[in-house]
């Protein structure tokens, strides 16, 4: 007697449970599952979900002949694929043909794309967006290589998009200011080696969270109310590390842009923007204090610049419920007595860290200007549950001086590292 044909279970699954099993594989052996029967030859194509990443091609296939790769899947999914695509990724290190890359966009965005995610090109070379990427309201998450960002006159905004990411794009400052305003629930903004910015304006009253890693000459962060984590990292336009000056009557950059991010959690600042910051007058405190925040991370700082200093110090009098500090310092064998004077005076005022527990401190020297700051960093800390200095081999920082110093902490852990 013959045995019954046992079914099979998988391939009788409902499509939205099998799209669901083979999203969780790499797209490469999702694909391979064309092989099992003439059943399942086209299912990986109805995917909802794509990712072409390194995992997609062998170890041994050039960057140059990745696009070949890439065309071969995008032609297999156009001429089979029904259905939606909701989040398409191509993080392939390659050479992109933009043809076909306009193609695709096209199509992308005829079958409900949500996520569109390019990055990561061999080579930069400027492409225009095709004009139908503007007409597509869906779209949740937005990042884009190495392109020419223009709005068409009819767009009207992407009132979904809570995520945005600029890599290497060339887009104007009015152009990418009218695009922030007309996302209205946008809550990440991520902006990388921009091409022509000048004055970098970001109005969004849903933004929550901002990344910006380029080069620029102003910024104003006004009307966010919802800020809470924002890290910037300013390189200096046309090589210029002295900003502009301020004409007399204007308020401090440090107040202008910092002041109004009452929701601010945490802030990362490195030392050219904190220099710009440091242009014009500044204040021992800021008029409304930084209720919020509980992370400073001061990225490459010098202790040989008093503004650079002030700066800074202004920021911490102003963040009263600092719970963490970070610093990355940049060796300066430029001696600055006012600098020296000023850190010293820090200590006789009687103001206190009052919830600081984790200081990090890398790189330092053994300069005159950094150990007061450490001195003083320990005598008004009353809480400070861990100080880890990291210091260059070279440097003369001897650890058993900070046994003699004087600790508002009774239960201080010091790790000291060396590079």
């Amino acid at each position: 007697m013959e045995k019954p044909v046992e079914s099979d279970r998988i391939s009788n699954l409902p499509w939205d449970v099998l799209n669901s099993i083979l999203m969780h594989l790499p797209l490469r052996d999702a694909a391979r599952t064309s092989l099992l029967s003439r059943t399942w030859k086209y299912k990986w194509t109805n995917l909802s979900q794509f990712v072409i990443d390194d995992k997609c091609f062998p170890n041994s296939l050039p960057d140059k002949a990745r696009w070949g790769e890439v065309r071969r899947i995008f032609n297999h999914v156009r001429s089979n694929h029904s259905g939606p695509i909701e989040k398409f990724k191509l993080a392939a290190y390659c050479y992109p043909d933009h043809s076909d890359l306009d193609e695709w966009i096209i199509f992308l965005t005829f079958n409900g794309i949500k996520e569109l995610i390019l990055q990561d090109f061999s080579v930069i070379r400027r492409f225009k967006l095709p004009p139908c990427l503007f007409s597509c309201p869906q779209l949740i998450c937005l990042e884009l290589h190495g392109c020419i960002f223009k709005l068409p006159t009819t767009f009207g905004g992407f009132n979904c998009l809570k995520s945005l990411t600029l890599t290497q794009v060339s887009i104007i400052s009015e152009t990418l200011e009218r695009l922030i305003h007309s996302c209205p629930i946008l809550e990440r903004l991520t902006l990388l080696n921009i091409d022509h910015l000048a004055i970098l304006r970001i109005h969004n009253q849903n933004l929550k969270y901002l990344k910006v890693d380029s080069e620029f000459e102003d910024i104003s962060l006004e009307s966010c109310p919802l800020l809470a984590s924002v890290d910037i990292h300013m390189i200096p336009m046309d090589g210029r590390t002295v900003p502009r000056k301020l004409e007399k009557g204007n308020p401090s950059n440090l107040i202008r842009v910092l002041g109004c991010l009452h929701g601010i959690k945490k802030l990362s600042l490195s030392s050219d923007f904190i220099k710009f910051l440091a242009n014009g007058s500044l204040p021992e405190r800021f008029p409304t204090p930084l209720l919020n925040l509980l992370f400073l991370d001061l990225k490459k700082i010098t202790f040989s610049s008093f503004k650079d200093v002030a700066a800074f110090f202004s920021i911490l009098r102003s963040s009263p419920k600092l719970e963490e500090l970070v610093i990355s310092v940049v060796y300066s064998n430029q001696a600055c007595r006012r600098v020296l004077g000023f850190l010293k005076e820090q200590s006789r005022y009687d103001f206190f860290f009052s919830q600081l527990k984790v200081v990090r401190i890398r790189g330092l020297h053994g300069t005159k200007p950094e150990w007061e700051f450490l001195k003083l960093i320990l005598a008004h800390s009353p809480v400070l549950e861990t100080l880890t200095i990291v210091k260059y081999e070279t440097g003369r920082l001897r650890e058993s001086l900070l046994l003699d110093v004087e600790r508002a902490s009774e239960n201080l852990k010091i790790m000291s590292l060396t590079l």
